[in-house]
Parts: C-alpha cells; sequence; structure tokens
C-alpha cells in the first residue's frame, strides 16, 4: 500500500498519549513530561511525531497533563514540527487512556486513526499495520508482538482478541476455552471511531479495560509485529537501551 492509498483510505490523522505522569522515570519526570525525555539527544514526542508523519498523518492530537505547559511550548518553538496539532488538555484531571480517548473524539474526527503512547520507540512498520486494519475492517487492531512483558493479551488462532491475563496478580479474562496465543500489546492501535458509541461519554477509565468488554461482541484483532524493535521508555534505564538501537 502507497502513501496515496493510505492518505484516500482515510487514516490521516492520529492521537499520541502524552498525558501521563511518567512515574517510572523519575527524577526526570519530578520536573518535565515524560514525552520530553531525550533519546540520543532527541525527545520522545519528536521521535514519533516524525514517526508518523513518514506513513502520511497530516493531522495529530496530543493529550497533555503532566507539566502540560511544556509539551505545548515544545510544540510552538519546533512550529508543531509542520504537521497540523490540536492539543487535548486534561490539565484538571487526567483521565486515563480510555477517557482522554472519550475527551479528544471531537478533535479526531470520523475516520479511522492511528492511536500510540508516547513512550513508545519502535520501528513496526506502520505501513504493514493499516494495510492489516483496512483488509479486515475490525473495530481496533491492535500491534502486538511476543516479547516478556507482566501482562499478556491473549488471541484466538483467527488473530481475535479472546483474554488477558496479569502474570503479576494472576488475574485473567478469558472469552473461550480453546487455545490461546499470548502476545504482548505494543501501545500501538488502530481504531474506527464507532467504538466512541461503545463507550462512557465521559469520565476516568482504561481503554484496555474497554476492550476486555467489547471483545465479546466486537472484532479486536491483533497484528503480530514480532521481530521489530520496540522498547517502552518508560524507566532510565531503558533510555540506554533504547538509545543503542534508535540513533
Amino acid at each position: 500500500m502507497d502513501r496515496t492509498q493510505l492518505i484516500t483510505t482515510g487514516l490521516p490523522k492520529a492521537m499520541i498519549f502524552a498525558a501521563g505522569m511518567g512515574t517510572r522515570l523519575k527524577p526526570f519526570t519530578d520536573h518535565h513530561p515524560k514525552a520530553l525525555a531525550e533519546v540520543n539527544g532527541k525527545t520522545l514526542l519528536e521521535r514519533n511525531i516524525e514517526y508518523l508523519k513518514e506513513i502520511g498523518v497530516s493531522e495529530l492530537t496530543i493529550n497533555v497533563h503532566h507539566f502540560a505547559d511544556q509539551i505545548i511550548d515544545f510544540l510552538k518553538q519546533n512550529n508543531n514540527f509542520d504537521i497540523h496539532i490540536q492539543i487535548s488538555d486534561e490539565t484538571d484531571e487526567l483521565l486515563e487512556t480510555g477517557g482522554g480517548l472519550v475527551k479528544a473524539k471531537n478533535l479526531i474526527g470520523d475516520q479511522s486513526f492511528l492511536v500510540m503512547n508516547v513512550d513508545i520507540l519502535t520501528d513496526l512498520n506502520l505501513e504493514d499495520l493499516i494495510q492489516f486494519h483496512y483488509q479486515y475492517q475490525p473495530l481496533v487492531t491492535l500491534a502486538v508482538s511476543d516479547r516478556e512483558s507482566s501482562r499478556k493479551l491473549l488471541f484466538k488462532k483467527n488473530r481475535q482478541l479472546a483474554g488477558w491475563k496479569n502474570y503479576n496478580t494472576g488475574e485473567e479474562i478469558l472469552t473461550t476455552d480453546e487455545p490461546l496465543k499470548e502476545l504482548a500489546f505494543s501501545g500501538i492501535h488502530i481504531i474506527n471511531p464507532r467504538i466512541f458509541e461503545m463507550m462512557p461519554l465521559s469520565g476516568k477509565f482504561s481503554i484496555m479495560k474497554t476492550y476486555m468488554e467489547l471483545m465479546k461482541t466486537e472484532d479486536i484483532l491483533g497484528f503480530d509485529h514480532s521481530g521489530s524493535h520496540l522498547i517502552d521508555v518508560g524507566k532510565p534505564e531503558s533510555i540506554a537501551e533504547a538509545e543503542k538501537i534508535f540513533k
């Protein structure tokens, strides 16, 4: 799928979740938002804006809460990196991923859009992810991979989401007794906006909990990108790891 096809099929928009407190990145996040943590001299936010621009994203929504003014000033200083950026302001209350998504829905529009966490760095081929989403037309496509994680999503052979397991607490949610494949969520998903008809109108909640409910009745598929690099830059030591890969 070439870039022209990507734009005409309706994925020029994306959202970056950048509102979190970044507690694992202390002491940096005592005075800064995690979005402005640097890997080889370039912030996580700038890296992911560039990553999304490479596949033709032309409109971007970014939610902010923790040191929101620093993110807004950083974008202004860099002329929004020559992309149309809208801010979803959560300074009054941090709404988590589900609530943050609902708050931003009027900025996102009525076409499928990509969402990613600001602290994820990956070389996952987004064009392949988008092509998969348009081929199968699920409500949500989740980027997942076979890697170590304390929490795993569980999928049927047809890539349908059918469960979740937390290895730290022993909690699990299952919709079937059939054998399931365990994969870790990569913090990147493509969402059909009709999901907003199935979510609370407002409030603070996790999008993953919403997926656990919707998987019982809706198609939520996993796109396995095992083999790609992916680092959750959530801890100081992960910055050093990321700097070995992302120059």
